[in-house]
């Protein structure tokens, strides 16, 4: 690599960091609170752990036809 394209690299990499200074960031336990918050009312709603019902599954096995 040249010594302008590195300087160019370098350039651009400093204005990218100079503009993700500016970005305000929530705390880590601020956000794993509101995550924690967000699951708890939201849980009974995911079928992962209410489960789904067989009449509304769409992957359960098919049925064989009856009309042969």
């Amino acid at each position: 690599m040249s010594v302008a394209a590195n300087l160019s690299a370098s350039r651009k990499m400093v204005q990218q960091l100079r503009c993700e200074l500016d970005i305000k960031r929530p705390k880590v336990s601020q956000a794993a609170t509101d995550l924690k918050q967000f699951c708890l009312q939201n849980a009974q709603h995911d079928p992962l752990l209410t489960g789904i019902h067989p009449n509304t599954n769409p992957f359960r096995p098919a049925k064989p036809c009856l009309l042969l």
